[in-house]
C-alpha cells in the first residue's frame, strides 16, 4: 500500500496520541513520563516505519505490542 506522506504522518499522530492516553490511564502516569516512555520505544520507532503497517492497526493492538515490549524489552 503506497501512503502520501502528510496521511503517514497524520495516522502516526493520531495513533501516538492514542497510545499515550492508553499510558497514562493503564499506568496511571502523567503525560511527560507517557510521552518519554513512548518515545524511546522499539514501537515507535516501527510505527515510524510506514513499512511496518503499524500505522494503519487498531490502537488497542499497536499497544499491546507496546506492553509486551515494557513487559520483556522485546517488541512483539
Amino acid at each position: 500500500m503506497n501512503i502520501e506522506e502528510k496521511d503517514f504522518e497524520f495516522m502516526v499522530d493520531i495513533m501516538t496520541r492514542d497510545l499515550i492516553s492508553l499510558l497514562m490511564e493503564r499506568h496511571n502516569m502523567d503525560m511527560k513520563s507517557a510521552f518519554d516512555i513512548f518515545y524511546n520505544s522499539d514501537t515507535y520507532a516501527a510505527l515510524n516505519r510506514p513499512e511496518s503497517g503499524l500505522y494503519f492497526q487498531s490502537p488497542k493492538y499497536v499497544y499491546s505490542i507496546l506492553e509486551n515490549e515494557l513487559k520483556t524489552g522485546k517488541m512483539g
